[in-house]
């Protein structure tokens, strides 16, 4: 991280420097960690430049003129999801900086980042990977502008992109470049974003004509290219949008998609198709490099949250097949599983005993982006290669996918064993239409590795918003709190199930946020943090949030189905107060919109009615300050009446 520490290497220069909007944590939970080991592991010099002053191109000069490459990524978020909330507030903190301090990286900061590389060295190789370049590698919906932007590797005028977990990626394209390959010599690298003509031989399958049902579908042998509406097409029209997501996400799977090509302006970007997911041994070997499992001794004591969070904890698997829209798991890992062995794993489980200070004992997380997919798979891989379905558990479990717990329960049990574990806690997510298979796993789970709450996410009770988010209906997660209480109650444990649900998720109308509030005060539930839906890049219900129109099925002009889509500040604000229904705060616009919506019999101080007549004090205030005078509130598409 320093010319010092060059000096102690005795290098003259790095053959790559990598730059990055979180603190320099070498874990592999931190994704520049896992590139420079790797990296370093070929036999490359690497610097790693966290959180430049990105005022200037000085501090990208820290290291020197990287022989290689610069390698660039916003860290392990979205800078823009990192930075605001789902209302666009500046958040006052960064888990990923140290002391937690907001401010340290700039808005979208892989595309400032890299434009201060070029300044830096201009004829130096830029590449951009992790997840905010891999969101952003087609025109994409960018949300706090409310606009369609070129994909990033345009307006950062970046050489390469690599997008998805691009361990093999970057490796074979640091050695290529090193041995005196150009960016533009590397098309063929699976996962691979970049410029280019399309070459003569190939065929193009359209997919931006609007008027046609066939959508770039059709099969031809040879080489072929899906051609998607370009940069143009859809910043001028929202279905044009959803066609580009619709396509984009059909072509997902690595065992089948073919390569897709967008225009902007007088280019050509070229998308190879995703990463061929790595193998078990693949996967232990990343995860066994020798990281110094802390962050740099430069940050001194300061506290990094985001470590302190995840420092005792394990991932076992990546990748996720629930295809939810709202989600990015399955546009950048992938929804084919990729695990690690028992081995690898309990040798990191004993790393963590043995060199992590502050070890109590207790493991804090086991899992992954979902905790109980481990080494699940399609029973049949010729299935899966040729499958295009975005989910493989909706609207029902894939007769085709197994779903036995039984290496995760295995792994569990030899978790437990391992001298100086007194503990070891499942707090990823639990996808409970799953677990509700294995009555074994939902006991062990519950006997062993909770501890005294379990999170899981509903995100909705009513069928409409459920089906626009491919998550199942709310009668899953009552069979598995049933297994989940008979399982607390046999082991002896109070133990409880925090739901998580979503507010303002297109497909949702306000008829749907009443009764699940009415659900959550029936189940006694009452969330001090909920979450409003945010529109990430290239999720497939930004799409519905944008177009209005459902990418989940055919997009064409004038046959496009239409989505209910909750955007303004006010509505926004409203599907939020009914998940809180509890806060007083909230009541007055709750008040106005039941009247409005002619439930006013919700209004009163019987247990089944949802919020009082009155404040407390006495009268109907205090309100929130209107900011639009002149103007009434009404909930959408209802009237205000009297």
């Amino acid at each position: 991280m320093s010319r010092a520490e060059m000096d102690v290497l005795g290098w003259d220069a790095c053959d790559i420097v990598l730059v990055t909007g979180d603190a320099y944590v070498d874990h592999p939970s931190f994704g520049m960690a896992i590139i420079g080991r790797l990296l370093e592991a070929q036999g490359h010099r690497v610097g790693i430049i966290a959180q430049p002053d990105w005022q200037s191109a000085e501090p990208f000069k820290a290291l020197g003129r990287p022989r290689v490459f610069f390698g660039v990524t916003g860290g392990n978020m979205d800078s823009m999801v990192n930075r605001y909330t789902a209302d666009r507030r500046i958040r006052s903190d960064d888990a990923y900086t140290p002391g937690g301090e907001g401010g340290k990286r700039p808005d979208r900061c892989t595309l400032v980042y890299a434009q201060r590389c070029r300044e830096a060295y201009k004829d130096v190789p830029i590449i951009l990977g992790g997840i905010e370049a891999s969101l952003r590698r087609i025109a994409h919906f960018d949300y706090w502008s409310e606009k369609i932007r070129r994909s990033v590797l345009a307006d950062a005028k970046a050489d390469l992109l690599l997008y998805g977990n691009a361990e093999r990626a970057v490796i074979e394209v640091a050695n290529r470049l090193a041995a005196g390959e150009a960016p533009r010599d590397l098309a063929d690298v699976r996962g691979v974003a970049l410029f280019r003509k399309v070459p003569e031989h190939y065929a193009e399958l359209p997919a931006d004509d609007l008027d046609s049902s066939d959508e770039g579908a059709a099969r031809k042998p040879g080489d072929v290219v899906i051609r998607l509406p370009s940069y143009e097409q859809v910043e001028a029209d929202s279905e044009a949008y959803a066609r580009a997501s619709r396509v984009l996400h059909r072509e997902s799977n690595p065992g089948n998609a073919r390569p897709l090509v967008q225009r902007h302006g007088d280019r050509d970007i070229w998308l190879n198709p995703p990463p061929i997911p790595l193998t078990t041994e693949e996967m232990d070997a990343v995860y066994d490099l020798p990281y110094a499992r802390a962050p740099h001794p430069s940050y001194g004591d300061a506290k990094i949250p985001a470590w302190d969070m995840i420092r005792f904890s394990v991932t076992i698997m990546r990748g996720c097949f629930g295809g939810c829209t709202f989600c990015s798991i399955t546009e950048h890992e992938g929804r084919i599983i990729q695990s690690r062995s028992e081995a690898s794993i309990l040798q990191e489980i004993e790393q963590i005993r043995d060199k992590t200070p502050g070890f109590t004992g207790v493991i804090s997380d086991i899992g992954g982006p979902t905790a109980n997919m481990y080494r699940m798979a399609c029973k049949d891989p010729k299935i899966e290669k040729a499958c295009r379905l975005p989910s493989c558990v909706f609207p029902d479990i894939c007769p085709n996918l197994n779903t036995s717990h039984d290496d995760l329960i295995r792994l569990y049990r030899k978790v437990r064993e391992v001298k100086g574990v007194k503990k070891a806690l499942v707090a990823s997510g639990v996808r409970y239409d799953l677990a509700v298979t294995s009555p074994e796993y939902v006991e062990e789970l519950v006997t062993h590795h909770v501890g005294g709450l379990l999170k899981i996410a509903p995100e909705h009770t009513e069928n409409g918003p459920l089906d626009k988010m491919m998550k199942p209906g709310i009668g899953s997660y009552d069979r598995f709190k049933e297994m989940f209480d008979a399982a607390a109650k046999k082991a002896g444990k109070k133990y409880h199930l925090i739901p998580y649900f979503i507010a303002a998720h297109p497909g949702t109308t306000d008829e749907d946020m009443m009764n699940l509030a009415i659900w959550l005060k029936k189940n006694g539930f009452r969330a001090d943090q909920v979450q409003t839906f945010l529109p990430s890049p290239m999720a497939t219900a930004t799409a519905m949030y944008h177009s209005g129109v459902n990418p989940l099925k055919g997009v064409r002009h004038g046959a496009s189905e239409k989505v209910e889509v909750v955007k303004g500040l006010r509505q926004r604000r409203l599907h939020k107060a009914f998940l809180r229904y509890h806060d007083p705060e909230n009541w007055p616009i709750l008040r106005d919109a039941l009247r409005a919506m002619g439930r006013a019999d919700l209004i009163g101080p019987r247990p089944d009615q949802l919020i009082p007549a009155h404040q407390p004090g006495g009268g109907n205030g205090p309100r929130r300050p209107n900011r639009h005078p002149g103007t009434k509130f009404t909930t959408k598409g209802v009237p205000l009446k009297g």
